[in-house]
């Protein structure tokens, strides 16, 4: 059985994994009972459909249905409740990207989550993300709008 800190961690990286491999249906259901923000827009979204569609929308896929990306997740720190109830952590990105033909391995964006986590039973589930942008590189071949 998986610690506290370690079944949290694991939620970060499972995040991590299903944006690169493109599976924004996973993330919908990762972050289902999140509310996701970002630094400096008003707008939330929250609700796996929601969240579907917003990395449908902004996140670009390639023929093998990926977005050629890498999430890079470090520096992460968890603070748990005293009752071990809830929790929230902050961590790290870095996005690498390399798309055959078309761009080179480079990092294209960094930047900060600062997550709420909430214990169901035995099991850890996200309730809140909030993602904090602060390095952009060439996101063109990333995302499907302008940030």
């Amino acid at each position: 059985m998986l610690t506290s800190r370690d079944a949290i961690c694991q939620l970060i990286y499972t995040y991590a994994e299903r944006i690169d491999a493109g599976d924004f249906d996973g993330v919908g259901e990762l972050l289902g009972h999140a509310t996701v923000t970002f630094e400096g827009y008003d707008t939330a979204v929250a609700g796996p459909e929601a969240v579907t569609a917003l990395y449908t929308a902004t996140t670009r896929r390639y023929e093998d249905g990926t977005p050629k990306t890498k999430h890079q997740m470090t520096n992460v720190i968890v603070e748990l409740s005293d009752d071990e109830e809830s929790a929230t952590s902050r961590s790290y990105f870095t996005v690498l990207q390399a798309v055959p033909g078309q761009i080179a391995l480079q990092p294209v964006i960094a930047g900060r989550y600062v997550d709420r986590f909430e214990r169901i039973g035995h099991d850890w589930r996200f309730v809140g993300m909030h993602v904090i942008v602060d390095l952009m590189g060439d996101l063109s071949a990333h995302l499907l709008q302008d940030i």
